[in-house]
């Protein structure tokens, strides 16, 4: 029993052992792997350490190197603190020379005032040539002349700087205001000219065109005939008189004077409507324009003005029938009381269509 129990007990502590084999034997190669891995680790680790020994080596000549140029940049310092100081001590020399001279100058431009009433600016505008030590002697005795003719002199307008400076102001604000006349007459001179050579050449378009027109309308009211427009200095066309040359049918006419008073108002009414051909306007008005007219010619006055009638609006003032006739509409003016006028106004199409309605 002893036996068995004892080889039990072996059998058990020898798979208890095998058991702890397998685990030392996974143990062990996992101990092998991990060996392996700290070789690898360990020679990079040396390539690492080789490495770094190389970038010491580097560092350490190029610290070497800025040791070196921080010497030399100490040196510099060094140099530059000096001269910074000899610089200072030169300032502080020029600093006072500065301050002398200011107060030298100063003293001059006090006595330079209290001795000749003279600014610093207003004896450099003199330009004295300097005093030297050859040309001093000269200097003073020139000064001693100088004086004494001063005292020669008597009193003197001590105003007559003033005076100077208000007459100086006001002749260069009168020579300013001279330019600027004479170039405003310059550029109104210019503008003359190019208005006179635009009026030239607008009045003489016009001008031929109304006279082209005014043949046309004469020999439409008249009935024939010949007209002309001509300028009397054709070389000064803006100063020019206009000649109006006409011959109704019939008549040889040398002068205007000879025609009636009804053909020279007909004249007068053609060349209106020659002008009113060239350059309508939106409305015009007549005052009695046809009184001298007879019956047949205020006829043809008024075909003609109803001609015109589509492109301008016309307002006459007549007592003749053959203008009342063509109107479009009639306003007539009555005093049935002593003082107080009255407009009658006659639409002269409603009462066509009222008559024509009263004869259906």
């Amino acid at each position: 029993d002893e036996a068995r129990e004892r080889l039990s007990e072996n059998a058990a502590q020898t798979d208890e052992n095998d058991t702890l084999a397998v685990a030392l034997a996974d143990q062990n190669k996992t101990a092998a792997e991990a060996l392996e891995s700290m070789r690898a680790e360990l020679v990079t680790l040396d390539e690492k350490v080789e490495q770094l020994d190389k970038e010491r080596g580097e560092t350490s000549a190029k610290n070497l190197e800025y040791e070196q140029k921080l010497n030399q940049l100490r040196t510099q310092i060094r140099d530059k603190t000096n001269k910074r100081e000899l610089c200072f001590r030169d300032h502080t020399l020029a600093e006072t020379k500065y301050n002398n001279l200011v107060e030298d100058r100063d003293k001059h431009t006090t006595r330079l005032w209290d001795e000749y009433e003279l600014t610093y600016t207003g004896a450099v505008e003199c330009q004295y040539p300097p005093v030297t030590e050859e040309t001093r002697s000269t200097v003073l005795a020139e000064l001693t002349e100088y004086r004494s003719k001063l005292k020669s002199l008597g009193s003197v307008n001590l105003n007559a700087i003033d005076e100077y400076k208000e007459v100086k102001e006001r002749y260069d604000f009168m020579s300013e205001q001279i330019g600027d006349l004479e170039k405003s007459k310059d550029n109104l001179l210019e503008i003359i000219v190019k208005l006179e050579c635009e009026m030239r050449e607008t009045f003489v378009t016009a001008f031929h065109e109304i006279d082209r027109n005014f043949k046309i309308v004469f020999g439409e009211l008249f009935g024939g005939g010949t007209a002309e427009l001509s300028l009397t200095d054709p070389e000064n066309v803006l100063t020019s008189g206009i000649e109006i040359r006409v011959a109704p049918p019939g008549k040889i006419i040398k002068s205007l004077t000879l025609l009636s008073g009804g053909e020279q108002s007909f004249v007068a009414i053609a060349i209106i409507f020659a002008i009113l051909r060239v350059n309508p306007t939106p409305f015009c008005i007549f005052d009695e324009i046809e009184a001298a007219l007879d019956d047949a010619n205020v006829f043809r006055f008024a075909d003609y003005l109803h001609r015109y009638s589509n492109r301008t609006q016309f307002i006459v003032i007549t007592h003749r029938r053959g203008t009342m006739e063509v109107a479009d509409r009639i306003y007539g003016v009555t005093m049935q009381e002593r003082g107080i006028s009255t407009i009658l106004p006659l639409d002269i199409n409603q009462a066509q269509e009222k008559l024509n309605e009263g004869k259906a």
